[in-house]
């Protein structure tokens, strides 16, 4: 499974696909130039339950790393994620 990321400027999502079908996606907004808000994840219901979503969580908290980003998990999937694992955390 690939995870692709589309940044525009306002906005943007991670993109989960598998064998070029969209798994799921995950979108988000920018709040200023060092923080984007992860506001919607969503897996195509063939997917469930694979962790798809819990990839493109992790991709986003991979980009932010990179990038010296902070993110405001909205979307209570993504909350929930953060509830859960203490490592990913410095993102917040």
């Amino acid at each position: 499974m690939e995870i692709q990321q589309i940044n525009r400027e306002s906005k943007g999502f991670f993109k989960a696909v598998s064998d070029e079908k969209e798994a799921g996606r995950m979108t988000y907004s920018w709040a200023g130039s060092d923080k984007f808000i992860i506001d919607h994840t969503e897996v195509n219901s063939e997917y469930n339950g694979q962790g798809v979503g819990k990839k493109m969580v992790l991709a986003a908290v991979e980009y932010a790393r990179e990038n010296g980003l902070k993110i405001i998990p909205l979307c209570p999937f993504a909350k929930a994620m953060f509830d859960k694992k203490l490592e990913i955390r410095d993102v917040l």
